[in-house]
């Protein structure tokens, strides 16, 4: 795949910034909408209460910490999985967008329903459980899939793949990787003050916020499925060619 076909490059070409600045700018609002830390902070602080202040500090660690891993391995491995099952970039975007776009339409159609989602996964297993066994918690659920779900995971999978062939590979997935590590702090700060937030946001407020993380996430799994599709096209397109001559 030759870097202009790539969905950064053509990001970065379109608001004229250089393409490892459009790869950031790409990655962290993909990211940041659909992990979505400050919805996800007003779950935490309902599935944590009851607990004390230290207690669901050092959770909201461990949670920003096994984020940040899944995130960076989805970045830097998730296509060498890819090739060892035979997907094909394109058809990893196109299923990765149509995962993104589908989501977020019923997070922008009803936040409300998705909240009780995400609640309800949280609070798996929950119920009558004690400080130091909430801890056992912090990579499943509250991690996977409440924080990092399949969604993300296929997100980062997809802006990794977009890696340019030259020189700047590891610079690339090093901006990416940035990205990725920002979001978990992001999470970490959320979580941590989630009380806070919770007071300072209100109901209205987040579902406002979800809201606009939805419309932006939708958006770029939108453009994520037609990268695909132009993928598959001009791949086709070349074979037809091939065969011509």
């Amino acid at each position: 795949m030759t870097s202009h076909a790539g969905l950064l490059t053509h990001f970065s070409t379109v608001v004229g910034l250089p393409s490892l600045s459009g790869a950031f700018l790409m990655a962290f609002p993909a990211l940041f909408s659909i992990v979505n830390p400050l919805g996800a902070a007003l779950i935490f602080a309902q599935v944590t209460a009851g607990h004390d202040r230290r207690t669901c500090m050092v959770l909201a660690r461990k949670v920003a910490f096994y984020s940040a891993m899944l995130m960076l391995a989805s970045i830097w491995i998730g296509g060498l999985v890819l090739s060892f099952f035979g997907i094909t970039i394109d058809a990893l975007r196109i299923a990765g967008g149509l995962v993104v776009a589908v989501r977020a339409w019923a997070l922008l159609q009803a936040p409300e329903t998705e909240e009780a989602r995400k609640q309800a996964q949280a609070s798996q297993g929950s119920n009558a459980q004690a400080s130091s066994n909430m801890m056992g918690q912090a990579f499943f659920p509250l991690t996977m899939p409440f924080t990092v779900g399949p969604g993300t995971i296929a997100v980062a999978i997809a802006l990794g793949s977009e890696g340019p062939a030259g020189g700047h590979h590891l610079v690339f997935y090093g901006v990416l990787s940035l990205a990725g590590m920002l979001v978990a702090a992001i999470v970490w700060a959320a979580y941590t003050y989630a009380d806070q937030l919770l007071c300072l946001l209100g109901t209205t407020g987040t579902r406002i916020v979800s809201r606009l993380a939805a419309l932006i996430l939708l958006s770029i799994g939108v453009q994520i499925l037609i990268t695909g599709i132009q993928g598959v096209i001009l791949s086709s397109a070349r074979a037809v060619l091939l065969m011509a001559n």
